[in-house]
């Protein structure tokens, strides 16, 4: 079964309904909200694989709020498909040119809706009809389902922390990240939590790690922050 997660922002009810029953059907997990405040609320506090939006919402227009995710360095790699009316298409391709990765036309059929979001996610190296449920890298392999994962043939109980940890940064290896930015990804922007906090948590996942012979995996850069990497 997929795992992978879409947000869906859709002002209007019955057709939101629908699309989260398109979406469970397909096998994603999938968040409907009704507004563009709700959608930023939820993309600051989950992890979401593609946003399905309403090219034309009340308040701030859908296109307006996706041309903002695109310039947020949090952000901008989250695939966006937007749901636009028949004759909006012309409008649609200043988008596209902006990073929009695709769009659908209503009405549509849901074959046509999830064809497109598979599509989408397979360029970004997300095959939805594959087993998500485990991210693999060298001899470590996390299972999403479960909420464990193995090093070698040993699984790893952690609490939900840790995991998330350990899930970003198996689908981020080799880069650095700061304090502030994993406490984005972590918990999201609208949570305080201290700094010294993250170091906490980096500090048990090292420990949980260290009793397998792996505690090396999480590196500390000097000045900068943090980064997961399988070369020491």
């Amino acid at each position: 079964m997929s795992t992978c997660n879409i947000l869906v922002v859709e002002n209007d009810s019955a057709v939101r309904e629908m699309l989260g029953l398109v979406l469970e059907h397909a096998g994603f997990l999938s968040t409907t909200v009704s507004d563009v405040t709700d959608a930023q609320d939820a993309i600051e506090s989950n992890y979401y694989d593609l946003i399905l939006l309403d090219w034309r919402m009340q308040g701030t227009a859908g296109v307006e709020w996706g041309m903002k995710l695109k310039k947020d360095e949090l952000f901008k790699n989250i695939p966006i498909v937007y749901l636009i009316a028949r004759g909006e298409e012309e409008f649609i391709l200043n988008g596209l040119e902006l990073g929009v990765e695709d769009y659908v036309t209503k009405p549509f059929s849901p074959k046509e809706l999830i064809a497109r979001i598979r599509i989408v996610l397979s360029r970004q190296g997300k095959d939805s009809r594959d087993s998500q449920a485990q991210v693999k890298l060298g001899d470590i392999v996390l299972d999403t389902e479960q909420r464990r994962f193995s090093i070698g043939d040993k699984w790893l109980e952690v609490g939900p922390t840790r995991f998330r940890l350990m899930h970003f940064f198996m689908t981020h290896p080799d880069k650095v990240f700061t304090r502030n930015q994993l406490m984005d990804h972590i918990w999201g922007r609208r949570v305080y939590i201290e700094e010294r906090t993250i170091d906490v948590h980096i500090r048990r996942l090292r420990q949980s790690l260290d009793e397998h012979g792996r505690g090396d995996l999480v590196q500390t850069v000097r000045g900068f922050g943090y980064r997961f990497s399988l070369v020491a």
